[in-house]
């Protein structure tokens, strides 16, 4: 039954010569999303062999299993980061010469710190085992525990944003969102032994800083307190944004931590559901009674002034 399948096409026609910002004609290609997602399952079954394969995988074939694996993500992740590397540099999308190299030798780059996200996420593992008495081993927890497979892909993504390759961190950063709950910019810089305890609905934010021991709990934002804007109105890119977190930190379910000039100093706990826009001491205990916010040092017992930011 013909559904006036003419007019449709006339009509998203037109929308698209009118609808501008969300079209790309006559533009170079963008990154493929599914490249990128297949790249982040191949990143898991490099950086956790045995645990996302469907064979086992026996110690004599290892280094060949392994070749075949980084010889597959170099030509993939070449052909990605040369597209997204095209249009930082040139929104035509024109060739230019020496891209080819510098995607090779960005993926390369990136490649080789593997070997130290590894020895990153075997500690990440440790925590959560340390952290959660419900665990019983660490290969329920690489299996089944959303936070592990969240941090191990922002981890790959933090390289690649070092590395100053646009876009595809941020599309393994939200692949890894869509399927834990969990919720870390590409750019937040997060040390070791790094917890998340059950993980939906956490956020972290680009310019987030969180130290080494450092556990949250479902919910908890490390946001921003505002947005700078231009003389045109228009927000200023770039600014530090979110809160710094220091070692041996746990933040409680739903805390919300907001601010560029915020820290929280080490050893500190922080409450559930406690709403901070100021830097804390270490070692202090903060909870809220009714509205108010109540600080205690956890090494004195005594309760410390907080001013609240107006």
């Amino acid at each position: 039954m013909d559904c006036g399948q003419q007019k449709i096409v006339d009509s998203l026609v037109t929308s698209y010569h009118e609808v501008g910002g969300i079209n790309r004609i006559d533009s170079a290609n963008l990154p493929s999303k599914r490249k990128v997602i297949a790249t982040c399952e191949s990143l898991l079954q490099l950086l956790f062999p045995g645990y996302h394969d469907e064979e086992p995988i026996p110690s004599d074939e290892l280094e060949m299993i392994t070749g075949e694996r980084i010889a597959s993500l170099v030509e993939t992740l070449e052909v990605e980061v040369a597209k997204t590397l095209r249009l930082r540099d040139d929104e035509t999308g024109e060739t230019h010469p020496g891209l080819a190299k510098q995607a090779h030798d960005l993926v390369c780059e990136f490649l080789n710190d593997l070997p130290e996200l590894r020895r990153l996420l075997q500690t990440d593992v440790e925590a959560a085992y340390e952290g959660d008495p419900a665990a019983k081993n660490f290969d329920e927890i690489i299996l089944a525990y959303p936070c592990i497979e969240a941090i191990a892909i922002q981890r790959c993504a933090h390289c690649l944003y070092k590395l100053d390759v646009p876009l595809i961190p941020r599309i393994m950063t939200e692949y890894a969102h869509n399927l834990t709950g969990i919720d870390i910019h590409p750019g937040a810089t997060i040390g070791s032994h790094f917890f998340i305890d059950h993980g939906t609905g956490v956020v972290i934010g680009e310019t987030c800083t969180i130290g080494n021991h450092v556990k949250l709990y479902h919910g908890v934002t490390l946001g921003a307190r505002n947005f700078p804007k231009d003389e045109n109105g228009r927000v200023v890119k770039g600014n530090k944004r979110h809160p710094d977190v220091e070692d041996h930190v746990v933040i409680y379910p739903h805390a919300t931590v907001l601010g560029g000039k915020t820290v929280i100093g080490k050893s500190s706990t922080i409450g559930a559901n406690v709403f901070l826009r100021e830097s804390v001491e270490e070692f202090s205990f903060v909870t809220t009674v009714g509205e108010e916010l109540n600080i205690i040092d956890k090494r004195t017992g005594e309760t410390v002034p907080y001013a609240s930011p107006k």
